[in-house]
């Protein structure tokens, strides 16, 4: 994975965390929704770094 992509990742992950602490004060269900999209975010970036390194090997 190159760096920007790399990058783009880690900054929405840490949006999605941010947003998650901050609606806990307010809202349960809002905090629960994005710990959900920022674990789903996680996820797509293992997943996209696990497509490009299989591309780049076959």
């Amino acid at each position: 994975m190159n760096k920007s992509l790399g990058l783009l990742f880690a900054v929405t992950s840490m949006v999605w965390m941010t947003a998650t602490a901050i609606s806990l004060d307010y809202n349960g269900w809002l905090a629960l929704l994005f710990f959900v999209l920022c674990i789903l975010n996680i996820g797509a970036g293992f997943m996209v770094k696990a497509r490009l390194r299989k591309s780049r090997v076959s």
